[in-house]
């Protein structure tokens, strides 16, 4: 990422940022950063979906993520998320991962997911703003087993079975009293360059979710959460649909990103998937 530095005022702004003051690198403003960004920037492929690459300098994420109050993917959200709490000071490694919602543990997921560890006061917290509905609104606490309630849902890092020699741990969520694995890693760090091939692939390979579906989520600080796959919008709260709308059109598609996530695209898009 070279020596380019995010504009601080301008992200703050952006993620309507109601923390501490002072920015001090404390838990208390990591967890105020991570809770705005999740309810201010949403997740979303459409770029990718419509043909338009994907770039991982740091000036181009913030670009379209705070000028142009667009959202972004785990490349994205979580390289701007990392940017932001190196510059305040804060101690971070940038980890790789597998996503796995969906996957059982027998299937291989590809390791293309960033996410980050933060050392705070000693105590290792692990901030992740980038897997979709899945989404972590709050740090959650990397060594301890216990579970961890947060204004959204409950979390816990539990460690698995080694594979090929490292030690394996997994982040799970609780979603109708069964702990499901968002993702799998190992600790090991994602330098650029992995960064680089791991987006090539998602944002590119015709195997790829990424390339198959729109997606956009993004957590409201009620508690509730917006989503979007393909044809279909949810708002939920606990587990309860609040409203639910079919897509059937481009036009609709537009308007329900714009209404619901703040995205505003031309009106004459495109999608190509489904009939959009």
């Amino acid at each position: 990422m070279g020596s380019y530095t995010v504009d601080i005022e301008a992200y703050l702004k952006r993620i309507q940022y109601d923390g501490p003051a002072d920015l001090k690198p404390n838990l208390e403003t990591l967890r105020r950063l991570q809770m705005c960004h999740a309810c201010s920037i949403p997740f979303e492929n459409l770029d990718v979906i419509l043909g338009v690459p994907i770039g991982l300098d740091l000036s181009q994420i913030e670009q379209k993520l705070v000028t142009e109050n667009r959202g972004g993917y785990c490349f994205e959200q979580n390289s701007l998320m990392i940017a932001v709490l190196i510059e305040l000071g804060f101690e971070v490694k940038a980890l790789s991962g597998r996503v796995r919602i969906g996957r059982t543990r027998e299937m291989m997921a590809p390791r293309t997911h960033l996410f980050a560890k933060v050392m705070v006061e000693g105590d290792p917290w692990l901030v992740d703003i980038g897997v979709g509905g899945a989404t972590p609104t709050e740090p959650l606490r990397f060594n301890t087993t216990e579970p961890q309630v947060t204004a959204h849902d409950t979390r816990r890092i539990v460690q698995g079975e080694d594979a090929h020699g490292l030690p394996r741990w997994f982040h799970q969520i609780l979603l109708d009293d069964l702990w499901h694995d968002v993702c799998e890693f190992t600790g090991e760090e994602m330098p650029m360059i992995d960064r680089e091939v791991g987006n090539w692939w998602t944002s590119t390979n015709p195997e790829s979710k990424f390339r198959q579906n729109i997606m956009a989520a993004m957590a409201v600080a009620d508690g509730s959460r917006h989503s979007l796959s393909t044809t279909k919008y949810v708002h939920r709260s606990a587990g309860q649909v609040l409203e639910q709308i079919d897509i059937t059109t481009s036009k609709q598609m537009i308007s329900v990103l714009s209404d619901r996530f703040g995205i505003e695209l031309p009106i004459d898009t495109v999608f190509g998937i489904a009939g959009l």
